[in-house]
């Protein structure tokens, strides 16, 4: 576990700045969640810990360690990739052990990790499994086991639930937060949901444009954005906004929206805070008692109906003497019917010989005076 520290940094490609001057300390043990739309320099400063690209100027540090230069392999770091990057011609052990043989770690030592590894993420099951054969969940377990088997300062994780559909995303993103609180090791998570963000992190980062624009915990970012942007980012639906006539200085209590003069004193600002929150608590235990009931209702007009069904029974019969009977295929349902239909119509040419069957009616009454066949 370790700290990591940015300052200063700054990346430019040719005429594009993807990272602006940002510095920022992320503490020890926390889950650090950079935040922001496409092309904000959230993965590019990622790339940057990482190793895999070096900054224009800046210095990035590692646990008191200047690594702002160093390759990838000197940095102790795992990372994890949006698209899992495995080694599709090995198994699954062969990619849990990989980065342990790199290292020279002897046999049983890589046996005991892989074995701890495998119970963390319950893949026991699939550690003689090849890569090809595996869902997106499962593979997506297996680069975490790879990225944890080394016992790294620390985590970067790549978007790695882009790829994930959007029910088991919400599954992995509890998985990942009880993985966190039971190792403690430090994480840094990039992604553009503002739902995973809100749901993992200890710390969010929300960055545009290059810049860092607000650090802060998940309840500072949503309830005192520091920006319009942030404000108008975070939440769904997001903050709304009143354009306001003149600057507004702190302490002021009345504020021009409109040519309307609007109070805005702390006091009232509270209250309609309290307010809005009971309201929002009133409506949930409304929604839930809502819920209940329908459910309740269901299992009684459910238990009524099979009452119903068993008080009525079938022809007459009550329930204690009635037999289930079972259903027919629908073939022997026709030809029951082609049967009967066969026979009506043998009845009806025995006592009305010139009335052929299925014939309009007039001319079955035509036929009616007419003297019958004899039995011989």
């Amino acid at each position: 576990m370790a700290d990591i520290r940015i300052q200063n940094l700054h990346k430019r490609f040719a005429d594009f700045v993807a990272v602006r001057d940002s510095s920022l300390t992320l503490e020890d043990g926390k889950f650090v969640v950079l935040l922001g739309p496409s092309g904000c320099g959230k993965t590019t400063t990622l790339r940057m810990i990482a190793g895999l690209e070096f900054p224009n100027s800046g210095s990035i540090t590692l646990d008191g360690q200047d690594v702002t230069y160093l390759r990838p392999r000197e940095r102790d770091i795992a990372m994890v990739f949006q698209l899992f990057a495995l080694y599709p011609h090995m198994g699954v052990r062969d990619n849990l052990e990989f980065p342990l043989r790199n290292e020279g770690l002897p046999r049983p030592e890589i046996d005991r990790r892989i074995k701890e590894v495998a119970s963390i993420l319950r893949i026991e099951h699939l550690l003689g499994s090849r890569i090809g054969g595996l869902a997106g969940g499962d593979r997506q377990r297996v680069a975490l086991g790879r990225a944890i088997v080394r016992q790294p300062k620390a985590f970067l994780m790549d978007e790695p639930l882009g790829t994930l559909d959007a029910e088991f995303r919400e599954l992995m993103c509890v998985e990942l937060r009880k993985l966190h609180e039971r190792l403690k090791t430090t994480t840094v998570f990039v992604t553009h949901d503002q739902n995973e963000a809100m749901a993992l992190a200890d710390q969010i980062v929300v960055m545009n444009q290059g810049e860092i624009l607000q650090a802060d915990d998940p309840e500072g970012i949503y309830n005192f954005p520091s920006c319009l942007f942030v404000a108008s980012f975070i939440g769904r639906p997001p903050m709304n906004f009143l354009k306001v006539g003149s600057g507004v200085l702190p302490g002021m209590t009345d504020v021009p929206v409109d040519g309307a003069h609007v109070n805005g004193r702390a006091s009232g600002a509270r209250r309609a805070a309290r307010a809005c929150a009971t309201r929002r608590q009133r409506q949930r235990r409304t929604r839930r008692a809502g819920q209940a009931r329908r459910v309740l209702r269901l299992a009684l007009d459910r238990r009524a109906r099979v009452g119903r069904r068993h008080a009525e029974g079938r022809r007459g019969q009550g329930p204690a003497t009635r037999r289930w009977r079972p259903r027919r295929p629908a073939i022997q349902h026709r030809a029951h019917r082609a049967v009967r239909r066969e026979n009506s119509g043998a009845a009806a040419e025995r006592q009305h010989p010139r009335a052929p069957t299925g014939h309009a009616p007039w001319l079955a009454s035509l036929c009616k005076g007419l003297p019958r066949r004899s039995a011989t």
